[in-house]
This record gives C-alpha cells, structure tokens and sequence, in this order.
C-alpha cells in the first residue's frame, strides 16, 4: 500500500529537477505522461489495452502526481530526439542541383 505523505509538495521540486535538465523539461514530460495515464484509465473499459499502465502505487488519483512520482523514481525519463538534416546536392557554381 501507498504510504502517506507529510507535506504537501511530494515528490519534491529539487528532487524532480535532479532528474531532468530543466523546469521546461519536467513540465513538458510530466503533462506527456498525465496525458498517457489519464487516457489508459479512460480505455479500461474497453480492453483495448494499449497504453502502459502507471508504474508506481500512489495514494493520489491524479494523472499529474502519478506522473510526478514516475519522474521522481526513475520510472520515466525524457530523451532528446535529434531531428534529421535533410542533405541537399550542390553544383560546382553553389547552385542548389534540381
């Protein structure tokens, strides 16, 4: 079972941004992740079974805090996504080759 919390703010702020490289990054993953968790709680009904369930016990119902906890433990983790260059053919004259 999930153990009470004694205060307010838990998993702590210090502790979240330990896990990440910036306050943007904690906001963008965590809201992703309440996203998913609130979706997979929408389509148990319907056995579809698609989405991964929260990977942690938490007392709270919220789809944010789950997802903060997640953070907190390890369980999820941003990785930045490069995007592909595209490389184009240049001609002797510096023209771009069609």
């Amino acid at each position: 079972m999930a153990e009470r919390r004694a205060s307010l703010m838990e998993p702590r702020m210090e502790q979240l941004l330990d896990k990440v490289d910036s306050k943007f990054t904690l906001v963008t993953l965590s809201a992703m992740r309440a996203r998913e968790i609130k979706d997979y709680y929408n389509q148990l009904g319907e056995g579809l079974g698609k989405l991964v369930p929260p990977q942690v016990t938490s007392v709270s119902g919220k789809p944010l805090t789950i997802a903060l906890e997640e953070i907190a433990r390890g369980k999820i983790e941003a990785r930045v996504i490069e995007p592909e260059v595209e490389e184009v053919a240049v001609d002797p004259e510096g023209e771009p080759a069609s």
